[in-house]
């Protein structure tokens, strides 16, 4: 592909959602960024699969809470394709703790990680994006984190920060050529691979008016809209993919 090809960064994109948007997203042209946080082999895997299906990509590890590691992302990015058009903020931690037993640690660190990445992904990026006028951003909330997650409410307040980001970014930079949205998957099947989780599973799936699970691919669609010329005039918005739960 060639430099003018469009490139996305997807984090979190080793394993599951990001995986399958990575991959989609190869197929619809773009140069990718697989990016993870310390396992190399399964980013480096996503990256031999994209470039095996005819795609162009590389993989970066970097510990999202920490902002030198971000600029390693982005400088890394800049040395590989010289342009950044995409930016689909899907990595996340979502420990469990009780709010009175958090401590400080426990709750900047949920906040850097999440939160404070996009923010610094997003002074990198836009400019660029500006100067073309054009850019895409998806960031990435969830079902459970938007109704209230009991015993991680660090988890909620950082992705009820991303969704008031995007809400004002769209409209500050809606006239500039960049849409911002979000998506807040409801349960998806992966992650569930042990006796425990394939109870949750099975309960989650009761709840569902679809009567199914999400899968990766579902969201991968979404993501290939949001980013496409045809999904130009969706701005500013969460997309709740989740079968129809209540949130």
């Amino acid at each position: 592909m060639s430099k003018k090809t469009r490139v996305a960064i997807v984090t979190g994109s080793s394993r599951g959602i990001g995986r399958a948007v990575a991959q989609k997203l190869a197929r619809d042209g773009f140069s990718i960024v697989v990016h993870g946080k310390e396992n190399e082999s399964a980013c480096q895997g996503v990256t031999t699969e994209i470039r095996q299906m005819g795609g162009d990509a590389i993989h970066v590890l970097a510990d999202l809470g920490n902002h030198k590691d971000v600029e390693l992302l982005f400088r890394e990015t800049h040395n590989a394709f010289g342009r950044i058009d995409v930016l689909v903020n899907n990595a996340a931690t979502r420990p469990h703790c009780d709010f009175l037993e958090m401590d400080d640690a426990d709750w900047h660190s949920v906040l850097s990680t999440n939160l404070d990445s996009a923010f610094w992904l997003l002074k990198m990026c836009v400019p660029e994006m500006i100067e073309r006028g054009w850019g895409r951003v998806v960031n990435f909330a969830g079902a459970q984190a938007i109704k209230g997650y009991v015993g991680a409410a660090h988890v909620s307040v950082s992705k009820h920060g991303l969704w008031g980001l995007t809400k004002s970014l769209a409209r500050e930079l809606g006239p500039k050529g960049i849409t911002m949205n979000i998506i807040s998957p409801g349960p998806t099947g992966t992650g569930f691979e042990d006796s425990r989780t394939e109870r949750m599973a099975k309960r989650w799936i009761k709840e569902i008016p679809t009567g199914r699970l999400g899968e990766p691919d579902d969201i991968a669609a979404i993501v290939s809209l949001l980013v496409s010329e045809t999904g130009a005039v969706i701005n500013g918005q969460m997309i709740q993919a989740n079968g129809g739960i209540e949130t």
